[in-house]
């Protein structure tokens, strides 16, 4: 009974003396690991931001080309493309990140800007651009004198048509390019020591 006693008594007070360690342990390991699991944690929320804003013009671009093919040679057609985009490009996104529209005459198989038909619409922080579409009459945020190389009087919206750019007979295929400003949205800059605003997001 005398050895059990002493071989508890040993075994209680390892127990006892190894609790403090443990505890410690686990403390330090918590230390180490807790920050990275931040860092990841917020990583992934602005890498979710990123994705928004990507897939936001992305989807705008695609949106905006279908309304200006629908709208052909109409008064006001570049308008109703950028009206579009404007409403496509919503929250947590922010039209005003735009920095630039594109509307061109996109080469019909590889899709680029088809030489200096482009008309380009620089964003603004006010309302300056007046439009009239279908009779409705409203201002957007985009300079009031873009550059017009691709008016809307002079595209191909019909076969065989006159007084088209280039002088071609088929229809025009039209490309809508967005340059949007990504901004950062979380700590992950300062945590990372990473400099600059952001992310250029082009699409088209």
């Amino acid at each position: 009974d005398g050895e059990l006693q002493e071989t508890m008594i040993r075994l209680l007070a390892r127990t006892i003396c190894r609790r403090p360690a443990s505890r410690g342990q686990a403390l330090v390991e918590f230390a180490f690991v807790f920050p990275l699991f931040i860092l990841l944690l917020v990583a992934l929320i602005e890498y979710g931001f990123l994705m928004n804003a990507t897939l936001a013009a992305s989807y705008a671009t695609r949106d905006a080309s279908l309304i200006g093919a629908e709208a052909g040679t109409a008064a006001g057609a570049d308008c109703a493309i950028l009206k579009k985009i404007e409403d496509d490009i919503n929250g947590p996104s922010d039209p005003a990140n735009i920095t630039t529209v594109k509307i061109y005459q996109a080469d019909p198989v590889t899709g680029a800007i088809n030489g200096s038909y482009v008309d380009t619409y620089t964003r603004t922080t006010s309302p300056t651009l007046s439009c009239t579409v279908g009779g409705v009459s409203f201002n957007l945020d985009y300079g009031s004198s873009p550059t017009l190389g691709y008016p809307y009087a002079d595209r191909c919206n019909v076969l065989n048509g006159a007084g088209c750019l280039l002088g071609q007979t088929g229809l025009d295929t039209i490309g809508v390019e967005i340059t949007y400003n990504y901004q950062w949205h979380t700590p992950l800059k300062s945590l990372l020591g990473f400099s600059g605003p952001g992310w250029t997001i082009v699409k088209a």
